[in-house]
Protein backbone atom coordinates (compact mmCIF):
# COMPACT_ATOMS: atom_id res chain seq x y z
CA UNK A 1 0.00 0.00 0.00
CA UNK A 2 1.68 3.48 -1.14
CA UNK A 3 1.19 6.56 0.44
CA UNK A 4 -1.15 7.36 -2.11
CA UNK A 5 -3.63 5.29 -0.41
CA UNK A 6 -3.69 7.50 2.79
CA UNK A 7 -5.25 10.95 1.89
CA UNK A 8 -7.34 13.88 3.23
CA UNK A 9 -10.26 12.81 0.90
CA UNK A 10 -10.74 9.25 2.14
CA UNK A 11 -10.48 11.25 6.03
CA UNK A 12 -13.08 13.95 5.06
CA UNK A 13 -15.36 11.32 3.18
CA UNK A 14 -15.25 9.16 6.48
CA UNK A 15 -15.80 12.12 8.71
CA UNK A 16 -18.81 13.77 6.71
CA UNK A 17 -20.73 11.01 8.11
CA UNK A 18 -20.38 12.00 11.57
CA UNK A 19 -21.27 15.99 10.83
CA UNK A 20 -24.89 15.33 11.59
CA UNK A 21 -23.89 14.19 14.83
CA UNK A 22 -21.79 17.12 16.04
CA UNK A 23 -21.65 21.03 16.62
CA UNK A 24 -18.81 21.72 14.48
CA UNK A 25 -18.84 24.96 12.54
CA UNK A 26 -17.67 25.84 9.25
CA UNK A 27 -14.63 27.90 11.11
CA UNK A 28 -13.87 24.90 13.68
CA UNK A 29 -13.81 22.50 10.68
CA UNK A 30 -11.46 24.42 8.61
CA UNK A 31 -9.00 24.52 11.85
CA UNK A 32 -9.25 20.37 10.95
CA UNK A 33 -8.84 20.18 7.29
CA UNK A 34 -5.74 22.84 6.81
CA UNK A 35 -2.37 21.47 9.36
CA UNK A 36 -1.36 24.70 11.58
CA UNK A 37 2.15 23.55 9.61
CA UNK A 38 4.05 21.23 7.76
CA UNK A 39 8.29 21.56 7.29
CA UNK A 40 10.16 19.56 4.66
CA UNK A 41 13.64 19.40 5.42
CA UNK A 42 17.12 18.65 3.96
CA UNK A 43 19.31 16.45 6.19
CA UNK A 44 22.81 16.25 4.99
CA UNK A 45 23.98 12.92 6.96
CA UNK A 46 28.06 11.53 6.68
CA UNK A 47 27.90 8.20 5.95
CA UNK A 48 30.26 5.44 7.65
CA UNK A 49 32.56 5.74 3.72
CA UNK A 50 32.82 8.94 4.27
CA UNK A 51 30.19 9.75 1.32
CA UNK A 52 27.33 12.61 2.29
CA UNK A 53 23.72 11.39 1.78
CA UNK A 54 20.96 14.04 1.98
CA UNK A 55 17.62 12.69 3.44
CA UNK A 56 14.67 14.48 3.39
CA UNK A 57 12.60 14.56 6.63
CA UNK A 58 9.16 15.97 7.44
CA UNK A 59 7.55 17.52 10.69
CA UNK A 60 3.80 18.54 10.67
CA UNK A 61 2.07 20.20 13.44
CA UNK A 62 -1.68 19.66 13.01
CA UNK A 63 -3.28 21.08 15.55
CA UNK A 64 -2.25 23.10 18.93
CA UNK A 65 -6.55 24.31 19.87
CA UNK A 66 -6.59 21.89 22.99
CA UNK A 67 -2.65 22.15 23.86
CA UNK A 68 0.70 21.58 22.34
CA UNK A 69 1.48 19.58 19.85
CA UNK A 70 2.50 15.46 20.19
CA UNK A 71 3.15 13.01 17.45
CA UNK A 72 5.40 10.01 16.54
CA UNK A 73 8.27 9.82 14.64
CA UNK A 74 8.79 7.33 11.50
CA UNK A 75 11.77 6.36 9.46
CA UNK A 76 9.96 4.85 6.88
CA UNK A 77 11.09 4.38 3.43
CA UNK A 78 8.59 6.56 0.95
CA UNK A 79 7.75 8.69 3.90
CA UNK A 80 6.47 11.96 2.79
CA UNK A 81 4.88 14.63 3.61
CA UNK A 82 1.18 14.11 2.97
CA UNK A 83 1.39 11.14 4.95
CA UNK A 84 2.72 13.20 7.68
CA UNK A 85 -0.23 15.59 7.55
CA UNK A 86 -3.19 12.84 7.62
CA UNK A 87 -1.41 10.75 10.23
CA UNK A 88 -0.95 14.05 11.96
CA UNK A 89 -5.04 14.71 12.02
CA UNK A 90 -5.79 11.17 12.90
CA UNK A 91 -3.89 12.01 16.12
CA UNK A 92 -5.43 14.85 16.64
CA UNK A 93 -8.97 13.05 16.31
CA UNK A 94 -7.47 10.63 18.83
CA UNK A 95 -6.04 12.85 21.57
CA UNK A 96 -9.79 14.86 21.31
CA UNK A 97 -11.29 11.64 21.83
CA UNK A 98 -9.38 10.51 24.71
CA UNK A 99 -10.05 13.94 26.37
CA UNK A 100 -6.53 15.30 26.85
CA UNK A 101 -5.05 18.93 26.31
CA UNK A 102 -2.39 18.13 23.46
CA UNK A 103 -3.07 17.98 19.58
CA UNK A 104 -1.89 15.85 17.20
CA UNK A 105 1.44 16.05 15.22
CA UNK A 106 3.36 13.99 12.94
CA UNK A 107 6.76 13.13 11.19
CA UNK A 108 10.10 11.56 10.15
CA UNK A 109 12.40 10.70 7.47
CA UNK A 110 12.01 9.16 4.24
CA UNK A 111 14.46 6.33 4.51
CA UNK A 112 14.69 2.13 5.42
CA UNK A 113 16.37 2.45 8.71
CA UNK A 114 17.61 -1.27 8.28
CA UNK A 115 20.11 0.31 5.47
CA UNK A 116 22.02 2.24 8.44
CA UNK A 117 24.51 1.23 10.51
CA UNK A 118 24.42 2.37 13.89
CA UNK A 119 26.05 5.39 13.64
CA UNK A 120 24.70 6.29 10.24
CA UNK A 121 21.33 6.13 12.32
CA UNK A 122 22.48 8.36 14.95
CA UNK A 123 23.63 11.16 12.75
CA UNK A 124 20.63 11.02 10.99
CA UNK A 125 18.88 11.37 14.21
CA UNK A 126 20.39 14.27 15.57
CA UNK A 127 20.45 15.88 12.35
CA UNK A 128 16.83 15.89 11.93
CA UNK A 129 16.63 16.56 15.34
CA UNK A 130 18.74 19.66 15.52
CA UNK A 131 16.71 20.94 12.21
CA UNK A 132 13.73 21.24 14.14
CA UNK A 133 15.32 22.50 17.31
CA UNK A 134 13.46 25.77 16.72
CA UNK A 135 9.86 24.44 16.79
CA UNK A 136 9.75 21.51 19.17
CA UNK A 137 9.82 21.71 22.60
CA UNK A 138 7.30 20.81 25.71
CA UNK A 139 5.03 23.37 25.12
CA UNK A 140 5.74 23.38 21.31
CA UNK A 141 5.75 19.99 19.73
CA UNK A 142 6.75 16.85 21.33
CA UNK A 143 8.44 14.03 19.24
CA UNK A 144 7.29 10.51 19.78
CA UNK A 145 8.53 7.14 19.00
CA UNK A 146 6.77 5.66 15.66
CA UNK A 147 7.76 3.32 12.51
CA UNK A 148 10.99 2.50 12.17
CA UNK A 149 12.25 4.27 15.75
CA UNK A 150 12.37 3.54 19.29
CA UNK A 151 13.61 4.79 22.77
CA UNK A 152 17.34 5.01 21.82
CA UNK A 153 16.48 7.38 18.48
CA UNK A 154 14.07 9.32 21.48
CA UNK A 155 16.91 9.57 23.74
CA UNK A 156 19.19 10.92 20.88
CA UNK A 157 16.76 13.44 19.84
CA UNK A 158 16.46 14.61 23.43
CA UNK A 159 20.34 14.87 24.50
CA UNK A 160 20.53 16.82 20.60
CA UNK A 161 17.57 19.17 21.80
CA UNK A 162 19.24 19.79 25.38
CA UNK A 163 22.48 20.49 23.77
CA UNK A 164 21.55 22.66 21.26
CA UNK A 165 19.45 25.23 23.75
CA UNK A 166 22.06 24.59 26.94
CA UNK A 167 18.84 23.21 28.52
CA UNK A 168 18.10 20.25 31.00
CA UNK A 169 14.34 19.41 29.44
CA UNK A 170 13.22 16.07 29.39
CA UNK A 171 9.44 16.64 27.93
CA UNK A 172 10.44 17.23 24.41
CA UNK A 173 10.35 13.88 23.55
CA UNK A 174 8.58 11.08 25.39
CA UNK A 175 8.46 7.64 24.35
CA UNK A 176 11.85 7.61 26.45
CA UNK A 177 14.22 5.05 28.11
CA UNK A 178 12.97 5.03 31.73
CA UNK A 179 16.25 6.57 33.14
CA UNK A 180 16.18 9.58 30.83
CA UNK A 181 12.54 10.44 32.12
CA UNK A 182 10.29 8.07 30.27
CA UNK A 183 7.35 6.17 31.53
CA UNK A 184 6.10 2.54 32.54
CA UNK A 185 3.89 1.34 30.54
CA UNK A 186 5.31 2.97 27.19
CA UNK A 187 6.03 -0.34 24.82
CA UNK A 188 3.02 -1.92 26.01
CA UNK A 189 0.23 0.99 25.63
CA UNK A 190 -1.08 0.51 22.15
CA UNK A 191 -1.51 -3.24 22.18
CA UNK A 192 -3.12 -3.12 25.56
CA UNK A 193 -5.82 -0.63 24.58
CA UNK A 194 -5.92 -2.50 21.97
CA UNK A 195 -6.78 -5.61 23.39
CA UNK A 196 -9.21 -4.60 26.25
CA UNK A 197 -10.88 -2.46 24.01
CA UNK A 198 -11.70 -5.42 22.03
CA UNK A 199 -12.92 -7.33 24.73
CA UNK A 200 -14.95 -4.49 26.20
CA UNK A 201 -16.56 -3.90 22.80
CA UNK A 202 -16.90 -7.78 22.14
CA UNK A 203 -18.18 -8.73 25.81
CA UNK A 204 -15.94 -11.35 25.92
CA UNK A 205 -13.24 -13.54 23.75
CA UNK A 206 -13.07 -15.97 25.70
CA UNK A 207 -12.30 -19.01 23.39
CA UNK A 208 -12.65 -16.52 20.33
CA UNK A 209 -9.69 -17.19 17.54
CA UNK A 210 -7.46 -14.18 17.03
CA UNK A 211 -5.20 -13.66 13.91
CA UNK A 212 -2.57 -10.75 14.58
CA UNK A 213 -1.09 -8.91 11.38
CA UNK A 214 2.26 -7.38 13.03
CA UNK A 215 4.20 -9.48 15.53
CA UNK A 216 5.99 -6.50 17.20
CA UNK A 217 5.46 -4.67 20.13
CA UNK A 218 1.85 -4.10 19.67
CA UNK A 219 1.19 -7.05 17.86
CA UNK A 220 2.82 -8.98 20.74
CA UNK A 221 1.00 -7.72 23.89
CA UNK A 222 -2.02 -7.57 21.95
CA UNK A 223 -1.90 -11.56 21.39
CA UNK A 224 -0.58 -11.78 25.21
CA UNK A 225 -3.46 -9.71 26.78
CA UNK A 226 -6.22 -11.69 24.46
CA UNK A 227 -5.05 -15.13 25.30
CA UNK A 228 -5.10 -13.97 29.09
CA UNK A 229 -8.43 -13.53 28.71
CA UNK A 230 -9.30 -16.26 27.05
CA UNK A 231 -8.81 -16.17 23.41
CA UNK A 232 -6.78 -18.88 21.15
CA UNK A 233 -4.05 -16.96 18.89
CA UNK A 234 -3.80 -18.75 16.22
CA UNK A 235 -1.70 -17.09 13.72
CA UNK A 236 0.79 -14.34 13.83
CA UNK A 237 2.84 -12.60 10.55
CA UNK A 238 5.89 -10.12 10.19
CA UNK A 239 7.58 -8.97 7.54
CA UNK A 240 9.30 -12.14 7.10
CA UNK A 241 6.60 -14.65 6.91
CA UNK A 242 4.19 -15.80 9.41
CA UNK A 243 3.20 -19.17 11.73
CA UNK A 244 -0.10 -20.83 12.28
CA UNK A 245 -1.50 -23.70 15.02
CA UNK A 246 -5.17 -23.70 14.43
CA UNK A 247 -5.38 -25.24 17.93
CA UNK A 248 -3.83 -21.91 19.17
CA UNK A 249 0.27 -20.90 19.04
CA UNK A 250 2.24 -21.01 22.13
CA UNK A 251 3.37 -16.92 22.49
CA UNK A 252 6.18 -17.88 24.67
CA UNK A 253 7.63 -20.37 22.10
CA UNK A 254 6.64 -17.77 19.17
CA UNK A 255 8.56 -14.80 21.24
CA UNK A 256 11.99 -17.28 22.06
CA UNK A 257 11.87 -18.27 17.99
CA UNK A 258 11.61 -14.63 16.92
CA UNK A 259 14.16 -13.57 19.10
CA UNK A 260 16.60 -16.09 18.06
CA UNK A 261 15.88 -16.01 14.36
CA UNK A 262 14.47 -12.06 13.71
CA UNK A 263 11.06 -13.47 12.96
CA UNK A 264 8.05 -15.82 13.64
CA UNK A 265 8.39 -17.58 10.39
CA UNK A 266 8.89 -20.94 11.11
CA UNK A 267 7.41 -20.85 14.57
CA UNK A 268 4.36 -22.61 13.50
CA UNK A 269 2.93 -23.91 10.17
CA UNK A 270 4.42 -21.07 7.41
CA UNK A 271 2.12 -18.88 6.10
CA UNK A 272 2.16 -15.40 4.04
CA UNK A 273 0.84 -11.91 5.35
CA UNK A 274 -1.92 -12.23 3.01
CA UNK A 275 -2.81 -15.54 3.97
CA UNK A 276 -2.94 -14.54 7.44
CA UNK A 277 -5.42 -11.80 6.55
CA UNK A 278 -7.81 -14.34 4.73
CA UNK A 279 -7.88 -16.83 7.73
CA UNK A 280 -11.27 -17.36 9.11
CA UNK A 281 -11.42 -16.06 12.73
CA UNK A 282 -13.12 -14.64 15.24
CA UNK A 283 -10.86 -11.65 15.40
CA UNK A 284 -8.16 -10.17 12.86
CA UNK A 285 -5.97 -7.66 15.04
CA UNK A 286 -3.87 -5.23 12.30
CA UNK A 287 -1.04 -3.90 14.24
CA UNK A 288 1.28 -3.07 11.14
CA UNK A 289 0.91 -0.05 9.20
CA UNK A 290 -1.95 1.76 6.93
CA UNK A 291 -3.69 0.28 4.51
CA UNK A 292 -3.38 -3.48 5.18
CA UNK A 293 -7.01 -3.91 4.11
CA UNK A 294 -7.69 -1.96 1.41
CA UNK A 295 -10.27 -2.25 -1.92
CA UNK A 296 -7.25 -4.90 -3.25
CA UNK A 297 -8.06 -7.79 -0.59
CA UNK A 298 -10.91 -6.72 1.30
CA UNK A 299 -13.12 -9.86 -0.44
CA UNK A 300 -10.55 -11.58 1.06
CA UNK A 301 -11.53 -10.91 4.28
CA UNK A 302 -13.59 -13.81 6.96
CA UNK A 303 -13.07 -12.32 10.04
CA UNK A 304 -15.35 -11.42 12.05
CA UNK A 305 -14.74 -8.33 13.79
CA UNK A 306 -11.15 -6.54 12.67
CA UNK A 307 -9.22 -4.62 15.45
CA UNK A 308 -7.25 -1.33 14.13
CA UNK A 309 -4.54 -1.42 16.72
CA UNK A 310 -2.51 1.06 14.08
CA UNK A 311 -3.51 4.30 12.56
CA UNK A 312 -6.00 3.67 9.14
CA UNK A 313 -5.55 0.36 8.88
CA UNK A 314 -8.36 -0.47 6.76
CA UNK A 315 -9.22 1.66 3.99
CA UNK A 316 -12.21 3.82 4.06
CA UNK A 317 -13.42 1.88 0.47
CA UNK A 318 -12.77 -1.20 1.97
CA UNK A 319 -14.35 -0.66 5.26
CA UNK A 320 -17.61 0.10 3.28
CA UNK A 321 -17.59 -2.87 1.89
CA UNK A 322 -17.03 -4.89 5.11
CA UNK A 323 -19.55 -3.36 6.96
CA UNK A 324 -21.78 -4.19 4.11
CA UNK A 325 -21.12 -8.19 4.77
CA UNK A 326 -21.85 -7.53 8.32
CA UNK A 327 -18.27 -7.07 9.68
CA UNK A 328 -17.42 -4.58 12.11
CA UNK A 329 -14.29 -3.01 12.38
CA UNK A 330 -12.84 -1.44 16.05
CA UNK A 331 -11.21 2.03 14.91
CA UNK A 332 -7.67 3.18 15.40
CA UNK A 333 -9.31 6.06 17.16
CA UNK A 334 -10.23 3.96 20.22
CA UNK A 335 -8.28 0.57 19.40
CA UNK A 336 -4.92 2.24 19.89
CA UNK A 337 -5.41 5.40 21.69
CA UNK A 338 -3.08 3.80 24.71
CA UNK A 339 -0.03 5.05 23.15
CA UNK A 340 -0.84 9.08 22.72
CA UNK A 341 -2.41 8.47 26.41
CA UNK A 342 0.57 6.76 27.98
CA UNK A 343 2.71 8.98 26.17
CA UNK A 344 0.33 12.03 27.40
CA UNK A 345 1.02 10.40 30.89
CA UNK A 346 5.12 10.17 30.29
CA UNK A 347 4.86 14.44 29.58
CA UNK A 348 2.92 14.96 32.61
CA UNK A 349 5.49 12.73 35.04
CA UNK A 350 8.53 15.05 33.22
CA UNK A 351 6.37 18.31 33.60
CA UNK A 352 5.97 17.72 37.55
CA UNK A 353 9.20 15.66 37.83
CA UNK A 354 7.05 13.15 39.54
CA UNK A 355 7.51 9.87 38.50
CA UNK A 356 4.67 6.93 39.05
CA UNK A 357 5.14 3.30 39.85
CA UNK A 358 4.00 1.08 37.06
CA UNK A 359 1.06 -0.05 39.02
CA UNK A 360 -0.07 3.47 38.96
CA UNK A 361 0.83 3.91 35.36
CA UNK A 362 -1.43 0.98 34.12
CA UNK A 363 -3.94 1.89 36.45
CA UNK A 364 -4.23 5.51 35.07
CA UNK A 365 -4.01 4.21 31.54
CA UNK A 366 -6.72 1.64 31.61
CA UNK A 367 -9.02 3.96 33.59
CA UNK A 368 -8.58 6.29 30.53
CA UNK A 369 -8.64 3.49 28.02
CA UNK A 370 -12.04 2.38 28.84
CA UNK A 371 -12.95 5.92 29.64
CA UNK A 372 -12.79 7.64 26.41
CA UNK A 373 -14.39 3.40 24.78
CA UNK A 374 -17.43 3.93 26.93
CA UNK A 375 -18.19 7.78 25.83
CA UNK A 376 -17.98 7.10 22.41
CA UNK A 377 -19.82 3.62 22.49
CA UNK A 378 -22.22 5.67 24.96
CA UNK A 379 -22.60 7.85 21.96
CA UNK A 380 -23.37 5.17 19.06
CA UNK A 381 -25.76 3.86 21.02
CA UNK A 382 -27.31 7.07 21.78
CA UNK A 383 -27.18 7.85 17.90
CA UNK A 384 -27.30 4.68 16.35
CA UNK A 385 -24.15 4.99 14.66
CA UNK A 386 -21.14 2.85 13.89
CA UNK A 387 -17.86 3.34 16.49
CA UNK A 388 -15.71 5.17 13.89
CA UNK A 389 -18.34 7.69 13.30
CA UNK A 390 -19.07 8.05 16.74
CA UNK A 391 -15.48 8.25 17.34
CA UNK A 392 -15.31 11.34 15.28
CA UNK A 393 -18.53 13.12 16.19
CA UNK A 394 -17.46 13.52 20.09
CA UNK A 395 -13.73 14.54 18.53
CA UNK A 396 -15.33 16.99 16.59
CA UNK A 397 -17.43 18.44 19.15
CA UNK A 398 -14.28 18.67 21.74
CA UNK A 399 -12.11 20.06 18.53
CA UNK A 400 -14.98 22.71 18.16
CA UNK A 401 -15.90 23.50 21.38
CA UNK A 402 -12.04 24.47 21.55
CA UNK A 403 -12.04 26.37 18.58
CA UNK A 404 -15.24 28.74 19.46
CA UNK A 405 -13.59 29.76 23.24
CA UNK A 406 -10.06 30.63 21.78
CA UNK A 407 -12.19 32.12 19.09
CA UNK A 408 -10.24 33.63 15.77
CA UNK A 409 -7.12 35.40 16.00
CA UNK A 410 -7.65 38.76 13.80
Amino acid sequence: MTAAGLNWQGLMEQMERALPHTQASDASLAYFRYPKRTVTLSLPVRMDDGAVRVFKGYRTVHSIGRGPAMGGVRYKDGLNAHECEVLAGIMTLKAAIADLPIGGAKGGVNVDPTTLSPGELERLTRRYTSELVELIGPREDIMSPDIGTDEQVMAWMLDTYNENLGDTSSGVVVGKPIPLGGSYGSKDARGRSAALVTEQVLGSVKNLSVAVQGFGGVGRKAAQVLAQRGAHIVAVSDQAGGAYASGGLDLDAVIAHRDLTGSVDGAGLRLTAQELLALDVDILVLAWDYGAINAGNAADVRARTLVEATNRAVMPEAETFLNRRGVQVIPDLIASNGGVIVNYLEWVQDASNFFWTEDEIVRALDTRILAALEHVMAFARTRQTDLRTAGYAVALNRLHDATILRGIYP
